[in-house]
């Protein structure tokens, strides 16, 4: 008894340095991470070009990772190109917006029996007073800095990775000189590729889907952007359970700014909603079934953990990083029980 005693309150204090180590080491930790999902997506595409019918066979694969990763390269400029438009556009309609919304606002007022209707005037002076605009203005430029940043350290990760998985699988089988041991590690690195390769695979399927869906909601109702709020949804779509949330609140935001009409923004809300809960209900446990073996209320905690690490990024990684944890977990005697608590139905 004391024994298990002495070693779970190792293991407590041990599992809070890691926290602390990942804490802290935020802005090392996340481009690591992002560039292995990256390769994962990139080798993914590769096989896939490869497997197509008129081109596959003649396609030599020494190349399927160059095509793949300028296949990716072209729908993040494409979704880029997309992103500048429509801050362009929204910027040159910002008035016509801006009188939209004041009109929305006025008729809420007038509703709530407000004596003195608010004008911009009046807006201006309530909502500037509690905002400091240099400090906006600063942590602005330097998030956009970091994300820049950020996102050339992955796309040198994610070149030195591909230089690296072809002796990938040679490293691992001459990582001990015990042949159990060996087998064990490829056991495991080859069921985080199943796992994470496919739930990567599913997830980008579920989520072009749920953007088509929503594009063509909106485009139906009149938003205008349709294609970025698309965009936007599929992308949220990757982040469990939020994600979807939001994926429904800034669409149905901007609509009852652009027709200040609270019944187009309640039928925005609804259609949106019926499409995140069809699909969210029915398309994705279909498609994904038991692909990760994670618990619904674990998914839950490890985005609110993992967000809480790492922030936005620690959203969108919880759920992989979550995975290889209860696949690693499960192949050892100490920390089986944990995996199997972690699991969606205690088999692993």
């Amino acid at each position: 008894m004391n024994a298990r005693f002495q070693a779970t309150v190792y293991g407590t204090f041990f599992a809070l340095a890691i926290g602390w180590v990942l804490y802290i080491g935020k802005s090392v930790f996340v481009p690591i991470v992002f560039s292995v999902l990256v390769v994962y997506v990139i080798v993914g595409l590769a096989r896939i070009l490869v497997r197509l019918p008129l081109v596959g066979r003649f396609l030599p694969r020494r190349i399927g990772y160059p095509l793949s990763a300028l296949v990716i390269a072209l729908s993040l400029a494409g979704i880029a190109s997309l992103v500048a438009g429509s801050i362009g556009n929204v910027s040159a309609l910002a008035p016509t917006y801006a009188a939209s919304l004041l009109n929305a606002i006025q008729s809420v007022a007038e509703r709530m029996g407000v004596e003195l209707a608010p004008t911009w005037a009046t807006l201006r002076q309530d909502v500037l007073a509690q905002i400091n605009t240099q400090r906006l203005i600063g942590s602005t430029v330097v998030s956009v800095s970091a994300i820049v940043s950020t996102l050339i350290v992955v796309l040198l990760y994610v070149a030195f990775l591909l230089i690296e998985e072809r002796t990938f699988a040679t490293k691992i089988a001459r990582i001990s000189s015990d042949p159990q041991n060996v087998r064990q590690i490829q056991g495991i690195v080859t069921q985080i590729n199943a796992r994470i390769g496919t739930y990567l695979a599913l997830k980008t399927v579920v989520s072009v889907v749920q953007g088509l869906v929503s594009w063509a909601v909106l485009e139906f109702v009149g938003v205008e952007f349709a294609a970025f709020w698309a965009v936007l949804i599929g992308m949220l779509n990757y982040v469990p359970y939020l994600g979807s949330v939001l994926g429904v609140v800034f669409p149905v935001a901007f609509a009852t700014m652009q027709f200040a009409d609270f019944g187009i923004a309640l039928v925005v809300l609804a259609s949106l909603s019926a499409a995140q809960f069809v699909i969210g209900f029915f398309l994705d446990p279909y498609l994904m079934g038991n692909s990760l073996n994670l618990s619904p209320f674990v998914i839950l905690v490890s985005l609110a953990v993992w967000s809480a690490l790492w922030g936005i990024p620690g959203a969108f990684l919880a759920v992989p990083i979550t995975a290889c944890m209860v696949l690693v977990f499960a192949e050892f005697p100490g920390t089986r029980p944990i995996a199997i608590l972690l699991s969606r139905n205690g088999e692993l």
